[in-house]
């Protein structure tokens, strides 16, 4: 994370949690000759356009006070989706139990890509069982992306 974007996150970050909101992932960076920053928000209700458009608002806000990007730019404000990405270790631990897709930055044991159950997180590494029987034990720092597998007899299941 860039200096910048920690510095964003401070900004706002507390005043999402006050609100009752998660801050899921917080990205900054240029696309298409503009610069874009965008934050995936949840909640346990998970989150409509009404959720989207009140916190734009509020972010936006914070940031006109603030004036922390030297650049004009374009706020987009959504759901992390329905294969969220999982970054935090209270992330690994709420969602044990659910599918998930891991992307390691260095491959183990020759492979670099795994989906399996996620099976919680412990003394620093992501417990996993893989679809193939096997059980890893990876350590947080080694993971470069970790994502939700949307499974619909999982969901129609909860």
């Amino acid at each position: 994370m860039s200096k910048l974007t920690e510095l964003i996150q401070g900004l706002v970050e507390p005043v999402l949690t006050g609100m009752g909101y998660e801050l899921v992932d917080l990205q900054y960076g240029r696309e298409g000759g503009r610069y874009i920053l965008r934050l995936f928000i949840d909640r346990p209700e998970g989150i409509g356009l009404d959720d989207c458009e009140k916190v734009s608002r509020i972010v936006g806000d914070i940031l006109d006070q603030e004036d922390p990007i030297p650049n004009s730019y374009y706020l987009e404000v959504s759901s992390p989706g329905l294969e969220r990405p999982l970054k935090k270790e209270a992330d690994f631990q709420r969602f044990a139990g659910r599918k998930v897709r891991l992307r390691m930055f260095a491959p183990i044991d020759g492979q670099r890509h795994f989906q399996g159950r996620l099976l919680g997180y412990q003394e620093g590494r992501v417990q996993v069982q893989l679809d193939d029987g096997r059980r890893l034990a990876i350590p947080l720092d080694q993971v470069a992306t970790a994502r939700l597998v949307f499974d619909l007899a999982e969901d129609e299941e909860a």
